[in-house]
């Protein structure tokens, strides 16, 4: 089995759970606006805890302080993709936090999207 690797970008979002767009999870629109751009994919990861600009630690180990935990959207795609979507995060992310980071994209077995089609 050959394993080649591609470079491209993480992109993470991290935003509070209760944090809303227009009456729906802010996390589930970014997804989906990163479905309709045509992203390679998109993951959201509940936090256990965490803390933000407030200094407010949210956690879900008391039952009293397990609301609006951290949520962190991963997506990962080319870094010229992922750059060209930030734009609808300026317009979606008031107090989170984005990130971009290089990484390798695992391709197993030496296939890519062009190969598989």
């Amino acid at each position: 089995m050959t394993t080649t690797t591609v470079p491209g970008v993480r992109l993470t979002v991290l935003v509070g759970e209760d944090d809303m767009w227009h009456h729906k999870p802010l996390f589930a629109e970014i997804v989906h606006r990163a479905h309709r751009a045509g992203l390679a994919g998109a993951s959201v990861f509940r936090g256990v805890e965490g803390f933000g600009a407030t200094s407010l630690i949210h956690t879900s180990r008391l039952l009293s302080l397990s609301e609006d935990l951290p949520v962190a959207v991963v997506v990962v795609d080319t870094e010229q993709r992922v750059r060209a979507f930030l734009p609808q995060l300026d317009e979606l992310v008031g107090e989170g936090l984005v990130t971009i980071d290089h990484c390798e994209i695992v391709c197993p077995g030496g296939h890519d999207d062009k190969e598989s089609s």
